[in-house]
Parts: structure tokens; C-alpha cells; sequence
């Protein structure tokens, strides 16, 4: 999931709910190194960063850290009076029946509102953001982003709180219990909020800081190469890891035969699609899924029909959640919008 960015939006105004599929320039979320997306609306989408002319002239004339300083306490500003509904908002226009119907409308929880809290108190520590900024200045050029957020421990992302979870997986029902694979797991932030749910739990993870952090929460590490060799499983979680990975199909197939009878998969795509394999030659995969359309809602119908289908995957459920990731000196959290889906293998598959 988070093998190689971070999600990134930027501030946008509350009004917006339908991203472009063209991004434009912006800060980006370290780890997925995808650009924020501008909104396709007329509601004036803004950001503190954008331009000199939201900076007050003595600003100006001042140092770079100030003005920058001056443009986070904006951009927090933003963020704190934005409508978060919209992060959950889908028109469903370009989808058809069958898949309105699985639609599982969300909310920012408390678990989701403690996590921005926390983020934003982090990136409000301007000496550990100076820091963070200065080693990334240094061993930018040896490291992936990933393994530098690992080694800082820092850049932690959010897909879905413990309730949010338990409710695409199983309604209100309960535990699944059962063995868990989380595939690339990262540090393991994720993995936690939903352990309890499972009598055990295994991830992978490519990252050699990361697997550090992941061994110090006493998870169980596979790798990469032989996982499926562990199997069956009873669930297994694929979150934002389909873009990053050279060969997503392959992967998918790898998923759909290594679960049990009864088993599922969790699987979170970053919309619209722009794959990005962090380590490899021009950072493009071996193989682009065939998802069309430019709105989230007609890519959610197309990676459906496209991608799970002819793997052989049937949706139960699925929802669209912000990627969250802590913030920096620009401003407190950034996001991506992620369709996440629950699927079950096809009737004789």
C-alpha cells in the first residue's frame, strides 16, 4: 500500500466532490508522488501555496521561512473549516445498478478526526518538521521515500478507522477472526487499526526501515517473492499498493487463488488512476490495468469490469475514503481519494 507515496491533495474548497483526472502541480504526498488534483467545479478552488500575492509584503521581504510559515497557518486555517463529507461523496452517475447498490456511504469518524488531530500537531513541531526537511535534503538521492519516511518514522497514512472496516467487511456482524495478509504494509499503521478483528496476522513489505518498525510491532513478515506459499487466507488487504507494483494483474491473480473457499480481499485504489512503481526504470509498471473513464465514479465502474471481473472477483461492497497522510511545513495532512472495494471469488473460481 503505501510502498512508494504519500497521498496528497492539498486544501480544497468544501464545495468540491469530483476530481479531474488531469493533476496538476502541487505539493505531492511523499510517498506516492502523485500530484494533488484540482477539483472540477467553479467553486474557486484555493491553495495557501500557491502564489506570493496571499502573503502580506513584509512577508515577502522577510525570509522563506516565515512566508512559508505564514502560508501553513492558511492552509491549517483551510483545512480546519473545510466540509470533510465530501471526502465520501460520489455521484455514482457513470456507475451502473449493480455497483450503486453495493455502495456503502462513509463518514469522518472519531478515529479519523483523532488521526488529522495528530498529524496536525506534528507538523505544527516546526523544529522536528526542519529536521524531517533536512534529511530529506541530504539522503534524498540515496534512499526511496519510503524507506526515508522508515528511517524518520514518519509519514504514517490513514485508510479506514477499526469501525470502517469492520462495517465494509462484515455489516455490524462482528470479528471474521480467521489469518490476515496485509500486502505492503508499510509501518504498519493500518495494519494495526484493524488486527483485533483476525486470530493472526502476516504483512509484506519491501521497505527495509519499514519492515524494521513492522518486526517491532511483532508482526509476522513474508516475502514478497513466496508469500502465497503461506496460504490460504481467509482475508487478505492490497491497500494503494495495485499502482505502485509493476505487474498489478499478476498480483490480483496471485490474491484470487490464495484464498480460502470463503475468503476475501481488500483491495484501495487511488482515483483517478496513475500508476507509479517507485523503484524501476522511468517509474512505470510493466503493465497499465485498462481503466477508463474520467470521472471517480465511471474508473470505479471500469476497474470493476476491466481488472476484477476478468480476474474473477465478485464486489461485495465498496466506498470511497480519503488516503490521508500526515503533513509538513506547508500544512497539516494531505489526501488522495481511494475506492476501496471488498471482493469474493466468482462462483466456481
Amino acid at each position: 500500500m503505501k510502498e512508494d507515496s504519500e497521498p496528497s491533495h492539498g486544501v480544497g474548497n468544501s464545495q468540491c466532490t469530483e476530481p479531474q483526472s488531469t493533476p496538476q502541480p502541487g505539493p505531492t504526498m511523499e510517498t506516492h508522488n502523485v500530484q494533488p488534483v484540482i477539483p472540477d467545479c467553479d467553486c474557486g478552488f484555493t491553495h495557501a501555496q500557491d502564489s506570493n500575492a496571499t502573503v502580506p509584503l513584509r512577508l515577502r521581504r522577510g525570509g522563506s521561512l516565515a512566508r512559508t510559515l505564514y502560508r501553513k497557518t492558511v492552509a491549517d486555517n483551510e483545512l480546519r473549516h473545510m466540509n470533510k463529507a465530501v471526502w465520501y461523496q460520489t455521484r455514482l452517475a457513470g456507475c451502473s445498478a449493480a455497483v450503486r447498490d453495493c455502495f456503502v456511504r462513509m463518514d469522518c469518524d472519531e478515529e479519523t478526526e483523532a488521526f488529522l488531530a495528530d498529524a496536525e500537531a506534528k507538523s505544527e513541531s516546526i523544529l522536528l518538521q526542519l529536521w524531517y526537511s533536512l534529511v530529506k535534503l541530504l539522503l534524498g538521492w540515496f534512499f526511496t521515500q519510503t524507506s526515508l519516511n522508515g528511517f524518520l518514522g514518519r509519514g504514517s497514512m490513514f485508510v479506514f478507522s477499526a469501525a470502517q472496516f469492520g462495517r465494509l467487511l462484515d455489516g455490524h456482524v462482528g470479528r471474521p477472526g480467521g489469518r490476515l495478509l496485509d500486502i505492503g504494509a508499510g509501518d504498519g499503521a493500518v495494519t494495526v487499526r484493524i488486527e483485533s478483528y483476525f486470530d493472526q496476522v502476516s504483512v509484506t513489505e519491501i521497505s527495509a526501515p519499514m519492515r524494521r518498525i513492522l518486526a517491532r510491532r511483532k508482526y509476522r513478515i513474508l516475502e514478497i517473492d513466496n508469500w502465497a506459499d503461506d496460504g490460504p487466507w481467509d482475508v487478505i488487504s492490497c491497500l494503494n499498493v495495485l499502482d505502485r507494483c509493476s505487474r498489478p494483474t499478476d498480483l490480483l491473480r496471485q490474491i484470487h487463488e490464495t484464498l480460502t473457499p470463503g475468503g476475501r480481499a481488500v483491495i484501495a485504489l487511488v482515483l483517478p488512476y496513475q500508476p507509479y512503481v517507485e523503484v524501476g526504470e522511468n517509474h512505470e509498471p510493466e503493465e497499465r490495468m485498462p481503466i477508463q473513464g474520467s470521472s471517480f465514479d465511471e474508473q470505479v465502474e471500469s476497474f470493476i469490469a476491466h481488472v476484477l471481473d476478468p480476474v474473477g472477483f465478485l464486489v461485495d461492497k465498496w466506498t470511497r475514503l480519503p488516503y490521508l497522510c500526515e503533513g509538513d511545513l506547508n500544512q497539516a495532512y494531505y489526501w488522495l481519494s481511494d475506492a476501496v472495494f471488498v471482493v469474493r471469488k466468482a462462483e466456481g473460481l
